[in-house]
């Protein structure tokens, strides 16, 4: 049976949106797979622990999706087992004027995690990519570009190469990257905005404001193909994970990390025989009281 997911949708070469799925569950049924994800969850913890007291690398996994593709519930259903002292979240919204102050990898800098520590981006610096691809005037409000002409191919280059450039420059220095993008339909995007309206405890979720950006899915698609093509690498790698069933997402979510874990080679600090000799003279000491 396929129940090992994590190598499964790891972009590699050229990739194209339109061919990818976004329901898929291999041998896996959904009740099958909430016990897999429960005792991934214990694994993921004991990694987490590993990397706390290792203390010299860290992880940083970037989430991106489409509205409502359930970045937020996989957050806390993959995480949620985790010591909140050895991972944070950060919710990139619109910048603020002293962000939009610096250049744009600024903020990212400010909130990459620590060494020790599981650091989640709920959206990222791929938003310059993203968001301001189909909306090419935000990024006047940079205040360095005069004209929405100015965007032309070789700034968009130019873009791809900072991202490329910044996360090189983490995995060099002791930070695994691993980025998933949650591929959805747009069919169920809209199933998943009628629940928003249609549930009461799920109204303060739906936005008027996601109608607009719904009606340029298109256009987001080409983006999301252009930045994972140019950006995949295998430092860096992207996984496009099928998304229209939240649940088997978040299994081959959790699997893809625990991979990412494993693979740093991660130990527990040895003592030294000096400071062996002083915890048994610690032990001595307690046992004679």
């Amino acid at each position: 049976m396929d129940l090992d997911f994590s190598d499964n949708f790891i972009a590699k070469g050229k990739i194209s949106i339109k061919e990818l799925a976004t329901k898929y569950k291999g041998d896996l049924d959904k009740e099958a797979g909430k016990k897999m994800l429960l005792d991934e969850k214990i694994k993921l913890r004991e990694l987490q622990e590993r990397l706390y007291a290792d203390s010299g690398k860290s992880l940083l996994v970037v989430l991106q999706a489409m509205d409502a593709a359930g970045k937020d519930s996989l957050i806390e259903h993959v995480f949620g087992g985790v010591n909140p002292q050895g991972c944070e979240v950060h919710s990139f919204k619109t910048p603020s004027s002293k962000e939009y102050s610096h250049d744009f990898l600024w903020r990212h800098y400010l909130a990459l995690p620590e060494k020790g520590k599981i650091g989640i981006f709920n959206r990222s610096h791929y938003e310059s990519v993203l968001v301001c691809k189909v909306h090419p005037e935000y990024n006047l409000n940079e205040k360095v570009w005069d004209s929405v002409s100015d965007f032309d191919d070789k700034f968009w280059e130019e873009r791809y190469k900072s991202i490329r450039n910044f996360e090189k420059h983490l995995s060099e220095n002791g930070t695994t990257v691993i980025k998933i993008f949650l591929h959805i339909s747009k069919e169920e995007q809209k199933k998943r905005f009628l629940d928003r309206i249609d549930e009461q405890d799920k109204n303060w979720k739906f936005s008027m404001g996601d109608l607009p950006e719904r009606a340029l899915w298109d256009e987001y698609m080409k983006a999301y193909e252009r930045a994972i093509n140019e950006t995949s690498k295998d430092h860096a790698p992207w996984f496009v994970i099928p998304g229209d069933d939240k649940w088997f997402a978040r299994v081959a979510a959790i699997q893809i990390i625990i991979d990412a874990l494993e693979g740093m080679d991660l130990k527990f600090p040895k003592l030294s025989e000096a400071d062996q000799k002083e915890l048994e003279g610690a032990r001595k000491q307690l046992e004679s009281e």
